[in-house]
């Protein structure tokens, strides 16, 4: 059903849920659940003959997108929290290049004709490393292994560092077909920048966003991240001020995850720097205010929109949904992963390319697909899925909508996550509605718990 976003959904939470301590509810960093199971629990091999058969299997005609994963990095940034390869030489992407290609080849193969792809995204690491001529070259290739539409109502969009790229990148880009940007901005405070290694001041984003929207850049979006070392809730209410007066049309708020055994650069910060659970929530508490007082709508999962904004229209008319890459306005359809750790996902059948650059190099390098990990849903994983999918994009769980579109008695077969759900409800995460479970605006910031109560595999906290 539409969603009526009002004010009092804008406003952030309440701080203390049910007479819990706020942290449990508020201060966690779960999965998002863009594909159902996590990612992280896709078994590994397999993976080739998944992909095969899924692939194959698609209908011809139906829409595809495409995400394309380029790992590089100019600088190795000690918040990352993915595989990079830092190189200050655009040259050392060629061999890469060389290979996405050959798994262009084989995918495309396998497709055979397709409509024009309408959805594109480039991201994985800071793709404007790539030389201007390498952008080029690239895009050119997907569009003579896939074909991509010129149609004016396409979404072709971007990851972009403020520090790698300028004004003229943003010009070429818009030549080739970009028309949607994101801006990893982090943070605006100097000293938390100079704690993560990433300086830039605040002039670049500024030129940025004005050079995007007079080239016609839509959407433009600027990450944020909660939780840095140094991060206080007065510098990062002025970051977030400041972000504010450059009026993007969407703002995201991630939190940082520190995971210092499986991220190297991450060794280098120091966990005395960190903001403990009760200044994360202050930080938070700073931000939603500012996103209130501004008109930004809170669509869920750390994603804020202006009122005007396709997302937030696209909540109030019922039709939110989620790609691989988060909250879209459009029907998710299938999507296609290029390049090193990338997800597919086509029909039933989620994929995973190989996670380290050596695996997935050796693999095309043998004319093999390079998925390293693969999973077919089952009639409980969908129900799952679209359990999860509603509570984040509609904001209600309805068993008999579920059991409709199933055909099984979804109330049974939710029957553990429902009851892992009811903590919440006293809570004040959700309420009932019947057999009907709502998220409040309470609820929109554990929005991630929520999410986990309906995975049989997950933990939730209680």
């Amino acid at each position: 059903m539409p969603v009526q976003a009002t004010r009092n959904d804008r406003a952030g939470p309440s701080w203390t849920a049910g007479g819990r301590p706020s942290t449990q509810y508020h201060d966690h960093d779960g999965s998002h659940y863009l594909t159902y199971p996590d990612a992280a629990r896709l078994a590994t091999g397999g993976g080739p003959a998944a992909l095969t058969r899924a692939l194959t299997e698609r209908s011809p005609g139906a829409p595809l997108a495409l995400h394309v994963r380029l790992p590089f990095c100019r600088q190795a940034y000690r918040f990352c929290a993915s595989q990079r390869v830092p190189s200050r030489d655009s040259r050392q992407a060629e061999p890469y290049l060389t290979r996405l290609d050959r798994e262009m080849v084989l995918v495309s193969r396998l497709l055979g004709r397709l409509p024009a792809v309408q959805r594109l995204h480039w991201g994985g690491g800071a793709p404007a490393f790539l030389s201007l001529d390498q952008m080029g070259d690239l895009f050119d290739r997907l569009d003579a292994r896939f074909g991509l539409s010129g149609a004016r109502e396409r979404d072709f969009s971007i990851e972009i560092a403020p520090r790698e790229a300028d004004v003229f990148t943003l010009r070429h880009l818009q030549a080739l077909g970009f028309n949607r940007l994101s801006l990893g901005v982090q943070e605006l405070d100097l000293r938390v920048q100079k704690a993560i290694n990433r300086v830039q001041p605040r002039v670049l984003t500024e030129s940025l966003v004005d050079e995007a929207e007079r080239l016609g850049f839509h959407s433009l979006n600027l990450d944020l991240t909660v939780g840095l070392p140094l991060q206080t809730p007065h510098g990062f209410g002025e970051t977030v001020e400041q972000v504010i007066a450059m009026t993007p049309a969407r703002i995201t708020l991630r939190r940082y995850a520190h995971l210092p055994a499986r991220y190297r650069p991450q060794r280098e910060i120091d966990a005395e720097d960190l903001p403990d659970a009760a200044t994360r929530l202050a930080i938070l508490a700073a931000a939603r205010q500012r996103l209130d007082d501004a008109g930004y709508v809170h669509i869920g999962l750390g994603q804020f929109a202006r009122p005007d904004d396709s997302l937030a229209q696209a909540l109030g008319e019922g039709h939110l949904a989620r790609d691989l890459q988060g909250y879209t306005p459009y029907p998710p359809g299938d999507q296609v992963g290029l390049g090193v750790a990338a997800l597919s996902r086509v029909g039933d059948t989620l994929t995973r390319n190989a996670l380290s650059l050596a695996d997935y190099e050796a693999a095309l390098d043998a004319s093999q697909l390079p998925a390293g990990a693969a999973h077919r849903l089952d009639a409980v994983d969908r129900l799952h899925r679209d359990a999860i999918e509603a509570l984040a994009c509609r904001r209600e769980l309805d068993p008999a909508a579920l059991s409709q579109a199933h055909g099984r008695d979804a109330g049974a077969a939710l029957a553990g996550s429902l009851e892992r759900l009811a903590p919440f409800c006293e809570a004040g995460l959700l309420e009932r509605h019947g057999e009907r479970l709502r998220v409040t605006p309470d609820g929109l910031w554990g929005l991630t718990q929520l999410l986990a109560a309906l995975d049989p595999a997950a933990t939730p906290a209680a």
